[in-house]
C-alpha cells in the first residue's frame, strides 16, 4: 500500500530531527537577545536573564501536580456601615452589596465557596502604597462630625466621608490581602473579594473616585513582600480608568496593568490624557502600562473579548504573571447608570474564563464599581459562577468589535509592539478595509443596545467530563508492519496515563457502541460502507490489494468494526453532552477519521467520525446547530474540509503543516485560499504552515489572532475538536513542537464556546508518550483544572506569523472581527465641526515668539509653523466643550500681562503642541482636560520679551491687565450656586455621571483687528479644580525667592518651585530637574517663576484654584513688589 504518510520518518530520522530541533534554538537565543526590548526587561516568557531556550524546550511531562479547588469568597456586613451623610440617593451604598448577596443566596453560590473571615489591613501594608501622613489623616476621619466630614471631602474629587469610612476601607484592603494569601498558600484555587469602598482611583496620598484605599494596589506589593511574587498582573476592567493604580506601578516592570475603560477622547471622568493608549509606562516601567480607552458609548460583550484576545491574553503569556488581581468594576454592564455600556453578565463571564488560563489559576477579583443593582448582582455572580468551574453561557448578541473598538486596539498594539515579541506582525502589511465594507455594514456598527438583560441558566450536570473508551478499538492493526505509527497501543497508554493520574476516575465512562448505517449515511455513501464492511470477510492477500486501493491505508478483518465502533462511540458522547448528562467529553478511539472521504478511505483514517458526529448532533437537536470544528491534527483534515466545505451551520478550521502543498495530504486542498463554496464559503479555514519546529507561541498567536475571533463571531453550540497530537514535541511525522501544556492551554481557550460544550477526538499522533501527557493535559482542561503555566521559550517564528497574516487576509472579507481600523490621526481628532477663516500673513514672517510650559516645550510661531487658518474650531450648539475663541492683543504687552488669573491662559502644555501641523486642530484633549483657546497676536508692534529668558517686564503688570480689561475668564458655571448645577454635577458629578470638564473659556475678543496682519498662538484655559490640590504645603516662613536658581545646575532661567517641598529645579528644555525632582518625589503641582502658572503633572494640565492664591501673591509680591491684581 502507499505510505505517504506513515513511512514518512524511519526511527533514526526521527532521532536526528529531535537533534536537529533542539540545536536550532541556538541562533534563536541570539536572535531574541537582539530584539527592543524596554529597560530592565526580562527575557520572553517572564524567565530569569541568561536562561537557556534549550531549557525551555523540555516539557515537564509530568502532570500529576496537586490539583487545588475551592474558590474563597470574603463578603462580610461589615463592610455596609457607612453611607453618604448628606445624599441618601449616592449610588455607591450599602444596596449595592444587599444586591449583590441577595442574588447569590439566589443562585446557591454562597454555599458553594469556601468563605473567608474579612481582617483589617495594618498601616504597614497600606504603607506598600499610600502614605503615612494620608493614613494618619484618614484615620482622624473616624472621629469627624459630618461637617467637618464634609468639608475634607470636598478637597478632594468625588468622594464623600463617613466615620466608618476608613474602618470599612482597611477591612476592604485586608480582604483581598486575606484571599491573596489564600490563594498563594495553595489553600484555594481563586477567590472574589466583595467589597466596598472600591479602591482603583486612590493615589499615594490622595482619595479620589468613592476611593480611600487602593486594594488591588496594596495586594500586589503585599504578594510580592510577603509572598515573594516576582510578576503580578492587574486587570482593571472598571468602566473608569484606575489612574490610581496605574500612577503605582507606572515605572515598574514587575507590575503589568492592563485597563479597559471609557474615555471618549479624554471627556469622561477621570479626564486624564494618561488615560489614553499613548501613556505605556515610564524608564523601565515601560512597555507594561497598557491602556484601552473606548471612544464611545455602548460597547458590547465582543469589544471587550477583542482587546483581551488581541492584546492582553498574548502579552500576558509572553509577562508570565505568578498572580492575576482584578480590579472588577461592573459599571460597564447593560444598564449601569454611569458607564452607559452594553456588555453583559455572560461576557464577564467570558472574560473571567480567559484569566483564569493565566498564573496557574491564581485569580482574584476585588470589587470596584458598578451602579444597577440588578446588572451589578448578575455580573458578580456570573463571574463567581466562573471561578466556581461552571461554563461560559452562550453571549446573546455575538457579533464583531465596532470600529471604533477596533481603532482603539489597533493604536494600542502599535504603541506596545515595540516592547513586546509576542505583539509582532507579519512582514506583510495588514490591508484596510475596503470602503464598499464600511458602507455595506454602516447600520452594523451601532452599538447594540438590548432592552433587558438576558436572563442566564446555569446547567445542572451528572458529572462534568464524559469519557469514552473501548479496548476493542486495538483489534485494528498492521498485518505486515508492526512498526507502523498508527499502532493499537496508541489509545492504551492514553488510557493507562489517564488511570495513572487520577483523571479516567474523574471522568463519567460512558459506555461505547458501534454508529449505526443511517449515522455513517450522513458523511459516507452506501457504496463506500458496503465496500468497508466487506473487508471483514476477506484473506489477507485481499485485503493487502484492498488497502492498496487507498492512499496510506492498510486494512485488517477488524477494521471495519473498529472504525464503527470509534465513530459510533463520538456520537454516544455528542448525545451525552447535548443532554447535559456531560459538560464536555473526550473520546479515546481508533482508527482516526478526519481524512476519510465521502466514498474514500485516506491517510490512516475510515469512517470520519467528527462529521459523522456532527451531523447527528444536528440530528438529534432538530435544526442546524452551529458546530465549530477545530483540526490541530498537524495533517490538513481533507475529508472534513470536504464534507461541510457548501454547509453555513459548520464552521471548520484546520490548523496544520502544508510545506506548499508538498506535506500529506499533498496538492492544495489545505492552502488558505480555500474557503468553502456556495453558501459555505467563508466557513472553510485554513492556516498552513509552511514548515517544522512549529510550536506554542505559534499556536497561541493563531488562536487569539485568528481561530478566536472567529469562533466568537460565529457563537456556536458545539464544538468539536479533531484532537490529533502530531503537532507535539517529538512525534516522528509531524516536527513540530507543540507541548502538553500548550494544547491544555488551546483546549481551555476554546471551553469559553458553546456554553462549554466541547468534545475531544483523538486523531492522530505517534510517539506514545506524546500523546498520553498531550491529551492527559487536554482531559485536565476539561475537567476544569487550570492550564499548567506555560513557559514560551520564543515568540511566534515569522514564517508561522506569515501564515496567520495570509489566512486572515484572505477571511477578512467573510468575518470582521478580523478586520482591523487604520487610524492616522490616533490621538483622536476634535468633535467639533472645522471651519475655514482667512488669517492675512503676518508683516514680518520672520520674527517668532517662543512660549514655555513646565516640561519646557517650545513653540515657535510664525508662518510655517503655526497652525493653518483652516485649524480654527468654531463652537455651535451642543459643542460647548470643544469651544474656542480668538483673542487678540497688541505686542507691545507683555506675555507676562496675564498674570494673576488670566496668567494661566498662555502657556501650552507639551501636549499640545506635539505633532502639531498646519491643517491640524489642537483640541481640549490633547491637554489633559484644559480647553485650548486659539489667540491671535499682531506683529506691527515691539515684541514682548520672551519669559524664556527670565526678564521682568518693562510696565507693571497691573498696567498690563488695566490694558487688557476685555480679555475675562467665563467662570460662570465654577461660581454659579449649587442649584444652578445640574444634578450629577455637584461635588461627585464627575465620578458618578462622567460629565463632560467644565472648564472656563475665553470668549471676548479684544479690538476689532481684521484688516491687520496676524500671527495666531494658542493659550489655554486651566482646570479650575484639581484632585491634587491637597499636596500643596503652607508656604516657608521665608517666603519664596522668584530669583533662586535651580538648585541642582544653578541655571537662572525657567524655573520652577514645587509646592510640597519648594526646591527650585529647571524646565525640561533647560536641564529637566524639575521634572526629575517629580518622577522621583511625586510631588504632583509646581509654580512657574517666569509667569506664575501652576501646572499639575499628574493632571497634565494648569490649574488655577482659590488654595493657590496665597502662593502665587507671594511670588508676585517677590517678582513685581505689589499684590497680585483680583487676587480676591
Amino acid at each position: 500500500m502507499a505510505r505517504l504518510k506513515g513511512a514518512a520518518l524511519s526511527t533514526d530520522t526521527q532521532c536526528r530531527r529531535i537533534g536537529a530541533g533542539c540545536r536550532e534554538t541556538g541562533p534563536m537565543e541570539k536572535r531574541a537577545s537582539s530584539t527592543r526590548r524596554p529597560a530592565g526587561r526580562q527575557e520572553f516568557g517572564g524567565g530569569s536573564p541568561g536562561r537557556s531556550l534549550k531549557k525551555g524546550l523540555r516539557s515537564d511531562l509530568n502532570l500529576e501536580a496537586k490539583t487545588l479547588c475551592g474558590t474563597g469568597l470574603v463578603f462580610d456586613e461589615q463592610l455596609n456601615e457607612f453611607h453618604c451623610l448628606w445624599d441618601d440617593s449616592f449610588p455607591e451604598g450599602p444596596e449595592r452589596l444587599h444586591a449583590i448577596k441577595e442574588q447569590l443566596i439566589q443562585d446557591g453560590l454562597l454555599d458553594r465557596c469556601v468563605s473567608f473571615q474579612a481582617r483589617f489591613a495594618e498601616k504597614e501594608e497600606l504603607m506598600l502604597v499610600h502614605s503615612l501622613e494620608y493614613i494618619d489623616l484618614m484615620e482622624t476621619t473616624q472621629y469627624m462630625n459630618e461637617g467637618e466630614l464634609r468639608i475634607l471631602a470636598d478637597t478632594y474629587d468625588s468622594v464623600y466621608l463617613h466615620p466608618n469610612s476608613y474602618t470599612c476601607a482597611c477591612l476592604a484592603s485586608g480582604s483581598v490581602l486575606r484571599l491573596v494569601d489564600a490563594v498563594l498558600r495553595n489553600e484555594i484555587r481563586n477567590g472574589m473579594a466583595i467589597v466596598r469602598p472600591p479602591g482603583h482611583h486612590a493615589q499615594h496620598s490622595l482619595m479620589d473616585g468613592y476611593c480611600m484605599f487602593n486594594h488591588v494596589a496594596v495586594a500586589a506589593r503585599y504578594a510580592q513582600q510577603k509572598h515573594n511574587i516576582e510578576r503580578v498582573l492587574i486587570v482593571d476592567w472598571d468602566v473608569h480608568h484606575g489612574q490610581g493604580t496605574q500612577f503605582t506601578f507606572d515605572q515598574d516592570p514587575s507590575v503589568l496593568y492592563f485597563s479597559i475603560h471609557r474615555y471618549e477622547q479624554g471627556r469622561f471622568w477621570p479626564h486624564l490624557k494618561a488615560s489614553n493608549w499613548s501613556t505605556i509606562g515610564f524608564g523601565q516601567g515601560q512597555g507594561y502600562t497598557i491602556n484601552v480607552p473606548w471612544n464611545q458609548v455602548g460597547m458590547r460583550d465582543a469589544d471587550y473579548i477583542a482587546a483581551f484576545l488581541r492584546l492582553l491574553l498574548p502579552v500576558a503569556l509572553e509577562f508570565q504573571p505568578q498572580l492575576v488581581l482584578v480590579a472588577a468594576g461592573f459599571d460597564a454592564l447593560q444598564g449601569d447608570p454611569k458607564g452607559e455600556m452594553a456588555t453583559t453578565p455572560a461576557g464577564f463571564a467570558q472574560l473571567t474564563h480567559l484569566l483564569m488560563g493565566l498564573a496557574g489559576g491564581k485569580l482574584i477579583l476585588s470589587l470596584e464599581g458598578g451602579y444597577n443593582l440588578r446588572a451589578l448582582a448578575e455580573g458578580v455572580s456570573a463571574s463567581l459562577h466562573t471561578l466556581l468551574g461552571d461554563p461560559c453561557p452562550i453571549l446573546e448578541s455575538p457579533s464583531a468589535p465596532c470600529p471604533s473598538a477596533q481603532a482603539s486596539l489597533f493604536c494600542a498594539l502599535e504603541a506596545l509592539e515595540p516592547f513586546w515579541e509576542v505583539l509582532v506582525r507579519s512582514a506583510e502589511a495588514l490591508e484596510e478595509d475596503i470602503l464598499e465594507e464600511e458602507k455595506a455594514e454602516k447600520e452594523e456598527e451601532r452599538p447594540w443596545q438590548p432592552s433587558v438583560l438576558p436572563v442566564l441558566t446555569w446547567p445542572m450536570l451528572q458529572a462534568r467530563t464524559g469519557l469514552v473508551y473501548d479496548q476493542r478499538m486495538m483489534g485494528h492493526y498492521n498485518l505486515w508492519d508492526n512498526h507502523h505509527p498508527e499502532m493499537p497501543q496508541r489509545v492504551f497508554r492514553i488510557m493507562r496515563r489517564l488511570e495513572e493520574l487520577g483523571l479516567a476516575g474523574r471522568c463519567l465512562t460512558l459506555p461505547t457502541r458501534p454508529a449505526t448505517d443511517a449515522e455513517l449515511l450522513t458523511c459516507h455513501s452506501a457504496e463506500y460502507v458496503g465496500r468497508l464492511r466487506a473487508t471483514e470477510k476477506m484473506k489477507t492477500r485481499e485485503l493487502h490489494r484492498e488497502g492498496s486501493n487507498f492512499d496510506s491505508i492498510y486494512i485488517c478483518p477488524s477494521t471495519f468494526a473498529c472504525a464503527q465502533l470509534a465513530t459510533g462511540s463520538v456520537c454516544r458522547l455528542v448525545e451525552a453532552v447535548l443532554a447535559r448528562e456531560v459538560l464536555n467529553g473526550t473520546a479515546v478511539v481508533r482508527p482516526p477519521g478526519h481524512h476519510a472521504e465521502r466514498d474514500a478511505a485516506c491517510g490512516f483514517c475510515f469512517f470520519n467520525s467528527v462529521a459523522v458526529a456532527a451531523r447527528h448532533a444536528q440530528a438529534i437537536s432538530g435544526h442546524a446547530l452551529r458546530i465549530l470544528i477545530v483540526d490541530w491534527d498537524v495533517h490538513h483534515g481533507n475529508g472534513t474540509q470536504h464534507i461541510f466545505e457548501e454547509d453555513p451551520s459548520v464552521l471548520y478550521i484546520s490548523l496544520h503543516r502544508y510545506d506548499h502543498g508538498t506535506f500529506f495530504p499533498m496538492g492544495d486542498e489545505g492552502a488558505s485560499s480555500q474557503v468553502g463554496q456556495a453558501a459555505g464559503t467563508g466557513f472553510t479555514v485554513n492556516v498552513a504552515w509552511n514548515g517544522p519546529r512549529v510550536g506554542d507561541a505559534d499556536y497561541l498567536a493563531a488562536w487569539h489572532r485568528l481561530v478566536l475571533p472567529i469562533a466568537y463571531e460565529f457563537n456556536p453550540e458545539l464544538v468539536l475538536v479533531s484532537a490529533g497530537f502530531d503537532a507535539a514535541r517529538g512525534d516522528p511525522l509531524g516536527g513540530c513542537q507543540v507541548s502538553p501544556e500548550g494544547y491544555a492551554h488551546l483546549t481551555h481557550l476554546l471551553m469559553g464556546l458553546a456554553n462549554g460544550r466541547v468534545v475531544l477526538i483523538l486523531e492522530g499522533g505517534y510517539n506514545l508518550t506524546s500523546i498520553s501527557e498531550s491529551m492527559a493535559a487536554c482531559t485536565r482542561s476539561l475537567l476544569g483544572d487550570p492550564p499548567p503555566l506555560l513557559t514560551l521559550s520564543r515568540p511566534p517564528l515569522s514564517g508561522a506569523l506569515a501564515s496567520i497574516t495570509e489566512t486572515i487576509q484572505v477571511h477578512r472579507r467573510y468575518w470582521r472581527s478580523l478586520r482591523v481600523m487604520k487610524v492616522e490621526d490616533k490621538e483622536g481628532p476634535s468633535t467639533s465641526e472645522l471651519i475655514t477663516k482667512k488669517v492675512t500673513q503676518p508683516a514680518n514672517p520672520g520674527s517668532a515668539e517662543r512660549m514655555t510650559t513646565p516640561e519646557g516645550n517650545i513653540l515657535d510661531i510664525d508662518t510655517e509653523k503655526g497652525p493653518s487658518a483652516s485649524s480654527m474650531e468654531e463652537s455651535t450648539p451642543g459643542q460647548a466643550k470643544s469651544e474656542t475663541a480668538v483673542v487678540e492683543f497688541n505686542q507691545d504687552q507683555s506675555l507676562e500681562a496675564t498674570t494673576g488669573e488670566t496668567t494661566l491662559d498662555q502657556t501650552i502644555p507639551e501636549a499640545a503642541t506635539e505633532g502639531t501641523t498646519p491643517g491640524q486642530t489642537t483640541s481640549e484633549e490633547a491637554v489633559g482636560g484644559a480647553e485650548v483657546i486659539q489667540t491671535s497676536c499682531t506683529d506691527n508692534q515691539t515684541p514682548p520679551t520672551s519669559p524664556v529668558q527670565g526678564a521682568t517686564p518693562q510696565i507693571s503688570p497691573s498696567k498690563l491687565i488695566e490694558n487688557l480689561r476685555t480679555l475675562e475668564l467665563n467662570s460662570e458655571a465654577e461660581k454659579a450656586p449649587e442649584s444652578q448645577i445640574p444634578e450629577e454635577e455637584g461635588l461627585l458629578g464627575e465620578a458618578a455621571g462622567g460629565q463632560d470638564v467644565d472648564d472656563s473659556v475665553l470668549n471676548e475678543s479684544c479690538g476689532d483687528h481684521a484688516d491687520t496682519d496676524q500671527v495666531v498662538l494658542y493659550a489655554v484655559t486651566p482646570l479650575p479644580w484639581c484632585p491634587h490640590l491637597v499636596a500643596v504645603c503652607p508656604i516657608p516662613e521665608s517666603g519664596l525667592d522668584v530669583t533662586q536658581p535651580c538648585q541642582d545646575c544653578g541655571v537662572l532661567q525657567e524655573n520652577w518651585v514645587c509646592l510640597s517641598c519648594y526646591q527650585v529645579y529647571c524646565g525640561r528644555y533647560i536641564s529637566a530637574h524639575m521634572l526629575h525632582h517629580h518622577e522621583d518625589s511625586g510631588h504632583p503641582l509646581v509654580l512657574s517663576y517666569v509667569d506664575l502658572s501652576t501646572w499639575c503633572y499628574n493632571c497634565e494640565a494648569y490649574v488655577h484654584h482659590q488654595a493657590l492664591l496665597d502662593v502665587k501673591n507671594v511670588a508676585h509680591q517677590n517678582k513685581f513688589g505689589e499684590d497680585m491684581p483680583h487676587s480676591h
